[in-house]
C-alpha cells in the first residue's frame, strides 16, 4: 500500500520565500514500489484509497486539507493552515489502451495521456518525449506540478496555443473519504476516456461541460486533484530570437497582433511572398525607470521536428547572479533611490543576450528556473487591444509611486474555456513585474499598497483585466473577483458547491478563497445543475 508520514509543522513557506505560513500537520506520501504492484492503475487506484483515508483522517480531527506541489505560487493560494499534502511523489504515468478512448472522441488516441497530479512539467515533457510528443505550450519554467499548473493557470506565452489548462481534457478528483467520492469529469461536448477507464479507475463519471470548465481553474478548492489528462501533440522544435526593435513597432505588434503588415522582419521567417510569419511566441521587455527608444524582444516560430540540431542548454542556462539579487534585496530596503540604477544592473543580468538564436524543443527553451530565492512577481492580463495603455500606467505607477525592484514584460496568450481562468480575453496580453522581495519603509510603499495601486490604476482608466491566480496581489481588495469575472465568479461557486457537499467545501477551502470572496457555499443549486449531459 502506498504510505504516508505525518510531519508535525509549525509553518510552512513558499518556494521564493513570501510567506511563512503557520501550519500544524504535513503529509507526505510515497507510491507503493512497481516491483510490489506492477500494474499502473492498480498503483494508481492503491494511492487513491490512501488519499480518500487521510481525507477521513483530517474530517475526524475537525481540520481542513489543501494539496500542493512544488510550492511555485506566490500567493498563499496553496496554503492550508491545519493539514497539507505533498503530491510531487505521485507521479505516475497511466498508458492509454484503445478500450480507454471514448468512442465518440474527437482527440486522437496517440495524443491523450493520464498523468498523476505530483508529475512537473519537465516529467511530462520528458514522458512525452519518448512517444515523439509535446505538450502545446508551457510556463516560463518546468518545475511545477501538472496540479499546480491548472488550478492556479498557469499560461505560458504561445499566441495561438493557449495556457496549460487548455489542453487538459479531463480530471479524475477525490471529493471525500468514500468510494463513491472519487469521480472523473471531462466536457460532455469532447469526451476522451471511455466508461470503461473510469470504471478502472474506480470513478464515476460526469460530463458537463460547464462543470469541467469550472473545475479546470478550480484555485485546488473542488476536491483533491489525482489524475489529469492532456492532450498533446507531434514533437515540434522552437526557433527563438532574441531583438532589439523601435519602441513602437514593438508597441504596435502588442495593440493589434498584425504581425502580416509590420515592418519587423526576421529573414527566413517569411511566407512566399515575402510578408512576416505569426510567431508562435512574442514576449516585449521593458525597464519603467529607463527612457529606451528600442525594446528587447523575444519571438519564437514553430519547426517541424528534425534532427540534428545545435544543442540549446548551453544558451538557455544562462542565469540570473545571486550575488546581485541580494544586494537588490539591502539596496531597496535602506536607498530606494538607488533602485533604477541597480534595476539597469539587474536588466543587463536577467533579459535574454540579443541576437543570440537558439532552436531546441519546448522542454528544451523553457528550461529549469535559474532563481529560486526570495522574489515577487506580478501579472494582469488585458485585452491585447489596450496592451500599450496598460503597460504605460502600471510603468507610470513604478517611477511615480515607486520605485519597486522588478523589470515588465509582456506576453500573448489564446483565450481560455476556463471558467475563471487568467487569460480571459479573446487574446491575452499578460503584462507581468517580476523582481525581487522588499521590505516596507517610510520612502518604498510594501508590495500589498503597490499591488493595490495597480488595481485601482486599471479602474480608474476604465481598462478591463484579471490578476494570476498564483502571483502576488492585493487578493483582499473588495469586490475584485467578481470586478473582474462578474457572472462567471457566479457560475464557479455555484458549480462548487453542486459537486462538493457543505461539509466537503469548507474542508477544501483555505484563507486565499475567503480573502477572494469565493469561499461562499451556495444552498440555492437548480436541479441536474451537474447531471451528466
Amino acid at each position: 500500500m502506498a504510505r504516508t508520514t505525518a510531519y508535525k509543522k509549525t509553518e510552512w513557506d513558499t518556494m521564493h520565500n513570501n510567506g511563512p505560513f503557520p501550519l500544524k500537520c504535513l503529509y507526505v506520501t510515497e507510491l507503493e514500489p512497481q516491483g510490489n504492484i506492477p500494474d499502473a492503475i492498480d498503483r494508481l487506484n492503491d494511492a487513491a484509497d490512501e488519499i480518500r483515508r487521510l481525507i477521513k483522517e483530517t474530517i475526524d480531527a475537525g481540520q481542513g486539507f489543501r494539496a500542493y506541489g512544488s510550492r511555485w505560487s506566490l500567493s498563499n493560494i496553496a496554503h492550508h493552515k491545519d493539514r497539507m499534502h505533498f503530491n510531487a511523489n505521485m507521479n505516475l504515468h497511466v498508458p492509454l489502451k484503445a478500450d480507454d478512448i471514448h468512442p465518440q472522441g474527437i482527440y486522437k488516441d496517440e495524443n491523450l495521456f493520464f498523468f498523476q497530479c505530483g508529475n512537473t512539467i519537465k516529467e511530462l515533457s520528458k514522458t512525452l518525449n519518448n512517444y515523439g510528443k509535446s505538450l502545446k505550450s508551457s510556463g516560463a519554467s518546468n518545475g511545477q506540478t501538472i496540479a499546480g499548473c491548472i488550478s492556479t493557470g498557469v499560461h505560458g506565452a504561445a499566441i495561438d496555443a493557449g495556457a496549460i489548462p487548455d489542453y487538459v481534457v479531463g480530471l479524475n478528483l477525490i471529493i471525500g473519504p468514500e468510494l463513491q467520492d472519487v469521480v472523473y469529469i471531462e466536457r460532455h461536448t469532447k469526451p476522451a476516456l471511455s466508461d470503461a477507464f473510469a470504471h478502472k479507475i474506480r470513478a464515476r463519471t460526469i460530463r458537463n461541460d460547464a462543470l469541467f470548465n469550472a473545475a479546470l481553474v478550480g484555485l485546488g478548492s473542488f476536491g483533491f486533484i489525482h489524475g489529469i489528462v492532456i492532450e498533446a501533440e507531434d514533437r515540434y522544435l522552437l526557433r527563438r530570437y532574441v531583438k532589439k526593435v523601435d519602441k513602437d513597432i514593438a508597441l504596435h505588434l502588442s495593440d493589434t497582433m498584425d504581425f502580416e503588415n509590420s515592418d519587423f522582419k526576421i529573414d527566413g521567417e517569411t511566407d512566399s511572398k515575402g510578408k512576416p510569419l505569426r510567431p508562435y511566441h512574442f514576449k516585449v521587455f521593458m525597464n519603467p525607470y529607463a527612457d529606451d527608444r528600442e525594446y528587447v524582444i523575444e519571438i519564437m516560430y514553430k519547426k517541424p521536428y528534425a534532427i540534428p540540431y545545435p544543442d540549446p542548454l548551453p544558451t538557455i542556462k544562462t542565469s540570473l547572479y545571486r550575488d546581485l539579487i541580494h544586494l537588490l534585496i539591502k539596496v531597496s530596503e535602506k536607498w530606494p533611490k538607488k533602485i533604477p540604477y541597480f534595476v539597469r544592473k539587474l536588466q543587463k543580468a536577467v533579459l535574454p543576450p540579443v541576437d543570440m538564436d537558439v532552436t531546441g524543443t519546448l522542454a528544451e527553451i523553457f528550461w529549469d528556473a535559474p532563481y529560486l530565492g526570495p522574489a515577487f512577481a506580478c501579472s494582469v492580463g488585458v485585452d491585447h487591444t489596450h496592451s500599450s495603455k496598460a503597460l504605460k500606467l502600471l510603468a507610470n505607477l513604478a517611477k511615480e509611486e515607486g520605485p519597486i525592484p522588478g523589470i515588465y514584460a509582456m506576453r500573448f496568450v489564446r483565450q481560455t474555456e476556463a471558467t475563471l481562468g487568467f487569460t480571459k480575453f479573446p487574446l491575452s496580453c499578460i503584462i507581468e513585474i517580476d523582481g525581487v522581495l522588499w521590505n516596507k519603509s517610510k520612502k518604498l510603499m510594501s508590495l500589498t499598497d503597490f499591488s493595490r495601486r495597480m488595481i485601482e490604476v486599471l479602474q480608474q482608466a476604465g481598462v478591463p483585466f484579471t490578476v494570476h491566480w498564483g502571483k502576488n496581489m492585493d487578493w483582499g481588495y473588495p469586490g475584485l473577483i467578481d470586478h473582474m469575472y462578474g457572472q462567471k465568479a457566479k457560475e464557479w461557486r455555484q458549480y462548487r458547491s453542486a459537486l462538493l457537499s457543505n461539509e466537503m467545501a469548507e474542508f477544501f477551502c483555505n484563507d486565499f478563497l475567503k480573502t477572494a470572496g469565493l469561499a461562499e457555499i451556495v444552498e440555492d443549486i437548480p436541479n441536474g445543475l451537474i447531471d451528466q449531459l
